[in-house]
């Protein structure tokens, strides 16, 4: 590793993988796509031939890989042939909801009695309960399918056996070591799964779960009508579902995932689902993108489950009617303006806390409110884990009982840590991924919860503390920060978790102006190149921070600075031009 900036605005070092380079023109953008492959490990043509088209065909395996596949197919298949009532059980965020359309939905065209179950995140909590299982159970309902969730129910899916039930559990987060005595429990992060997928999100195991099912019904002995409705259904028709739960779940975007992504991301470009569809034209979204996936329909979906049920997402991705796409979709855009209200409240609290708290040199973030609203504590954990480069926790307390959601950085794994302190009895509830968790505990256990998760992420840092640097995949001059690079360095899509956007250090530019804009917490302005040309720059939440400060300043107008942040199109009134999205500076 060779450091470009020792210490930047933000106090951080910034590092390259490789050597000083020699070159006289080392900034020069020149097979630049060639240096980032291969500074992530693409170095044989055929790597990167592989990793430059990311396709189903290339990358999908047979489903039977996955542990207990073939047992679950062969389940839901007997249960479609007797006529069984099937309910599919979800999770009320992104994956959960997309997971749960994309079985509903191919359930339906099937012509299958099939119902749903979304628990409320503030009433249920997440995962599978007693409650909702009478509910089934009083529908007449023979078979439950669960989908981004189960894994944990050892209790309830018990329950659910003794009272007559098939159970088939799909799930991608982290089992415990008993696992659910269910019919079939599909999930990549098995002990005895070696399927090597498990990276994927519960939507890609609910996929994969359709596919496996499908081949299972064409092996049998059906009806010509059922045939029929099995050859007209098209499963690559769902991979927009799919990449947007993948993308929302933050899952690596590597092999079968970068595959999901790139042929989904597609299928949403062609609005071919009209919940979908209706949602990109109230969002005012153009083109599909990971970004716009992420950063613009992920949080209208998952607002409805963060305020309340996420019954009105599902709704929108199952409905044929365009007036009530159109009714569902205002309705998420609406929760979503007043998500933003209560999360941009709740997080000013939130970082004064946080400041105190990083005082201490601790290596770990936990910041816990009265009565702060829980469907945005992951949000303000993961805006807390990028300001401060620490694994986060956000909770919120009422009636002595907490409940939180955690962010983690790279190289900790927060879903890890969160399973020890449940079998610790720290928490009475816990689970998640690498990247993202949820817990709940009692308030009289905050103490020792805070003692546990620092200790623990000490043990995964070796007893270091969290390094202060940002990983950067190239140096260019200013100057050659062109519409023609954003088009070359285009082919690496798509970006995401395992594959980030190519984070960029800009050499030799100057200051000109910054001003604020938004609702107050961006900047946006302007800085010279060495020929001449101006290149515009935004800066998201960059406002109040020793960056923003430092932009805003009129005193610093042309000085020459150093740029970290990455390079995008913008397009404003039928103008495309290229601009840089600030991360942090440094002074040359």
């Amino acid at each position: 590793m060779r450091k470009i900036v020792e210490k930047s605005v933000l106090g951080r070092a910034w590092v390259v993988d490789g050597s000083e380079d020699s070159d006289n023109n080392a900034y020069a953008t020149d097979h630049l796509v060639e240096k980032i492959l291969a500074q992530r490990g693409l170095t044989s043509p055929d790597d990167v031939l592989h990793f430059l088209n990311p396709s189903i065909k290339n990358n999908m395996p047979d489903p039977s890989t996955l542990k207990d596949m073939d047992v679950a197919a062969r389940v839901i298949a007997d249960a479609i042939l007797a006529h069984d009532k099937i309910a599919i059980y979800g999770d009320y965020d992104v994956d959960g909801v997309t997971s749960t359309a994309v079985l509903v939905k191919y359930l339906r065209g099937l012509g299958c009695d099939v119902i749903w179950h979304l628990p409320t995140r503030e009433g249920e909590g997440y995962g599978l309960n007693i409650s909702a299982i009478d509910d089934i159970i009083a529908n007449n309902v023979k078979l439950v399918v669960t989908v981004d969730c189960g894994i944990s129910g050892v209790e309830e899916v018990a329950y659910a056996k003794e009272h007559g039930l098939k159970v088939v559990v799909t799930d991608h987060h982290s089992p415990d070591d008993v696992l659910p005595s269910a019919d079939a429990v599909v999930n990549p992060k098995r002990s005895d799964d070696t399927s090597g997928l498990s990276y994927m999100a519960g939507v890609g195991v609910a996929f994969m779960t359709l596919v496996a099912l499908r081949r299972e019904l064409r092996s049998r002995d059906i009806d010509s009508d059922l045939r029929e409705k099995i050859d007209a259904i098209n499963p690559s028709s769902y991979l927009d579902m799919v990449a947007l739960g993948t993308i929302c779940d933050t899952m690596p975007l590597i092999g079968l995932n970068r595959a999901f992504v790139a042929t989904g991301l597609q299928a949403l470009e062609r609005r071919q689902n009209l919940g979908l569809r209706v949602l990109m034209d109230v969002a005012e979204i153009k083109h599909a993108s990971v970004y716009t996936a992420g950063f613009a329909l992920g949080p209208r979906l998952n607002a409805a489950g963060r305020l309340d049920s996420a019954a009105p997402a599902l709704e929108l991705l199952l409905t044929d009617n365009p007036l009530i796409a159109s009714d569902l979709a205002s309705q998420l855009n609406e929760m979503n303006r007043e998500r933003i209200d209560i999360q941009n409240a709740i997080m000013l609290r939130a970082t004064e806390m946080a400041d105190k708290c990083c005082a201490d040199g601790k290596c770990s973030l936990f910041v816990c409110g009265d009565g702060w609203h829980g469907g945005v504590m992951g949000i303000i954990a993961g805006r807390l884990k990028d300001r401060y480069n620490l694994p986060t926790c956000v909770a919120t307390k009422g009636e002595g009982v907490i409940n939180g959601s955690g962010r983690s950085i790279a190289g900790i794994d927060l879903g890890h840590i969160i399973h020890q302190a449940l079998a610790a009895g720290i928490l009475s509830e816990g689970g998640g991924h690498a990247a993202a968790a949820g817990f709940s505990l009692v308030e009289e256990k905050q103490g020792a919860f805070c003692e546990f998760l620092e200790k623990a992420v000490r043990e995964q840092l070796n007893g270091n503390s969290p390094k202060a640097e940002i990983l950067v995949d190239a140096e260019i001059d200013a100057s050659g920060a062109t519409l023609d690079l954003i088009d070359r360095l285009a082919v690496l899509e798509p970006f995401g978790q395992g594959n980030p956007e190519p984070t960029l250090v800009l050499h030799g530019a100057m200051l000109r102006f910054a001003s604020v804009m938004g609702n107050g917490a961006h900047l946006r302005g302007n800085v010279s190149t060495a020929r001449g040309n101006n290149l515009s720059f935004v800066g998201f939440n960059l406002v109040g921070t020793p960056v923003g400060n430092f932009l805003l300043d009129d005193a610093n107008t042309n000085t020459k600075i150093t740029l970290l942040g990455k390079l995008k199109k913008n397009e404003y009134n039928g103008r495309v031009s290229p601009q840089f999205t600030i991360e942090d500076i440094a002074l040359e």
